[in-house]
C-alpha cells in the first residue's frame, strides 16, 4: 500500500470504508462516535482532527501505517457495511 494512500482531504467516511484497517486509528482518536456521525460522510480527516484538538498530519501518518500493516479483510468491510446501515 503506498504510503499516501489516505491524506487529510479525504472524507472521513470514505476512508473507513474504502480502508477498513483505518478504524482502529479513527476510535483510539475520534471515539465511537465517529462511525455512526452523519457529518462523517461530509468531513474531511484534515476537518476533523481540527474539531478533536489533533494534528491532522499525525493522524494521516497513524491511518497510513495502519493501511501499510493490515490488510483490509472482508469481516472488516463487512462488519463496516452493517455499521452504514444504521
Amino acid at each position: 500500500m503506498s504510503e499516501t494512500a489516505i491524506k487529510k482531504t479525504m472524507i472521513i467516511g470514505e476512508a473507513i470504508h474504502k480502508y477498513p484497517a483505518t478504524e482502529k486509528v479513527f476510535l483510539k482518536h475520534f471515539g465511537s462516535g465517529c462511525f455512526t456521525c452523519p457529518n462523517s460522510k461530509m468531513e474531511d480527516i484534515a476537518f476533523g482532527s481540527t474539531m478533536h484538538g489533533l494534528d491532522p498530519d499525525m493522524i494521516v501518518k497513524e491511518l497510513n501505517e495502519a493501511v501499510g500493516t493490515n490488510k483490509t479483510s472482508d469481516k472488516i468491510s463487512n462488519s463496516y457495511s452493517r455499521r452504514e446501515a444504521l
